[in-house]
């Protein structure tokens, strides 16, 4: 592991989609000497990016290679088919791929979805990239599958889209080359992962001191119990004390009174 003294900020690739904002205010508040740089990059591109040490880690999309990359899942995302709003598919709350078999899908080159076989019917083309494929569906000539955030991303207010069940999902993640794990990207896994402020950041922590131990120790550091100490600090014996918890609290003096005296 390399020091966070080597580098003087911290580069966060991300890809299309992911919305780095939330973990970016948290390095903020916690790092403000150390400025986070964001560089996005297609999906694509990211490994490529990691490895050549223009980012620090990324928010990719899984898989990654293994290999080389280190990961950690964030979350997974809903896939939906992006339609023009007066589609019939836009009647149902959701649809499933056969739904969808007789419809044109367009498969764009940076499709994010390792398909086996690509779902409908195929398009006169594949567009290159998925800006350009949501142009063609608002265009009335096909449907486009996409994570929920890409949808998003490219919002018309001429399009729409619904929730495919069956369909495969994108995953999102933390992503770094195993090799290059600095102090930096440990500090940005503690935000990713929700750590407190006062938390290690994933670093060796200092061996805390066994409280319980010491408390142990002083309660019996005189070599006798608390009631006993109680008893001689109030004067009183201890063996006292205890016939008064039993209500034997007289003592055997009146007890020989109580015998019959012989008359002289």
């Amino acid at each position: 592991m390399t020091g966070s003294e080597d580098s003087p900020s911290f580069r966060l690739a991300y890809v299309p989609g992911v919305t780095p904002a939330k973990w970016v205010k948290t390095w903020n508040e916690r790092l403000p000497g150390i400025p986070l740089t964001l560089v996005q990059v297609p999906a694509a591109e990211a490994p490529e990016v990691l490895r050549a040490g223009e980012a620090d880690a990324g928010l990719v999309r899984l898989p990654v290679d293994r290999t080389v990359f280190s990961a950690i899942p964030l979350y997974t995302e809903t896939t939906v088919v992006v339609v023009p709003k007066d589609h019939l598919i836009t009647a149902a709350e959701e649809v499933t791929l056969a739904d969808l078999a007789d419809e044109v899908l367009f498969h764009p080159l940076d499709d994010v979805f390792d398909w086996e076989a690509p779902p409908g019917e195929p398009a006169f083309e594949r567009p290159a990239t998925t800006a350009d494929a949501v142009e063609l569906v608002a265009a009335n000539v096909g449907l486009l599958i996409v994570p929920q955030s890409l949808a998003r991303l490219h919002h018309r207010r001429d399009l729409t889209y619904r929730p495919v069940v069956d369909a495969p999902q994108s995953s999102v993640a933390l992503s770094w080359p195993e090799e290059a794990t600095t102090d930096l990207v440990e500090d940005f896994i503690g935000i990713v992962r929700g750590r407190t402020v006062n938390s290690t950041r994933g670093r060796t922590a200092a061996p805390a001191q066994a409280k319980p131990a010491q408390t142990k120790t002083q309660g019996t550091s005189q070599g006798k119990p608390a009631a006993k100490s109680q008893g001689k600090a109030s004067g009183k014996p201890a063996g006292r004390t205890a016939r008064a918890r039993t209500g034997g609290g007289k003592s055997a003096k009146p007890a020989q009174r109580g015998k019959p005296r012989r008359r002289s």
